[in-house]
């Protein structure tokens, strides 16, 4: 019933900069964490930033290799997720994922189909 679209993604130059957003449509009043993630060619999924804004407050966390780059924050007007991402680099080369996670489920069951991040050098 929920669906999450991402947008954003793009080619860049190696230290430029994207915004990516994931906007959740229909019925989302059941979320209370999104996160994104990502996944490069030949690798596997890997966590990069998430937000929760359950009981009254919100709280962010990040991978190690996004620390000082990335900020992730969320419209709740416009019910979107967004990823900042400064100095980009080449390994940062991915799709990236939007994920959220339900009261429902406690888990992170809705996904959105990607949008696609290349950092030349």
């Amino acid at each position: 019933q929920v669906q999450l679209v991402e947008s954003g993604g793009g080619l860049v130059q190696a230290g430029g900069s994207l915004r990516l957003s994931c906007a959740a449509s229909g019925r989302a009043f059941s979320i209370y964490a999104m996160a994104w993630f990502r996944q490069a060619p030949g690798k596997e999924r890997e966590f990069v930033s998430a937000i929760r804004w359950s009981g009254g407050s919100t709280t962010s966390s990040y991978a190690d290799f996004v620390k000082g780059r990335f900020t992730i924050s969320r419209d709740n007007a416009k019910n979107t997720m967004y990823l900042q991402m400064n100095s980009l680099k080449p390994e940062d080369t991915a799709a990236y994922y939007c994920a959220a996670r339900t009261a429902i489920t406690g888990s992170y069951d809705l996904w959105g189909q990607g949008t696609l991040v290349t950092v030349s050098s």
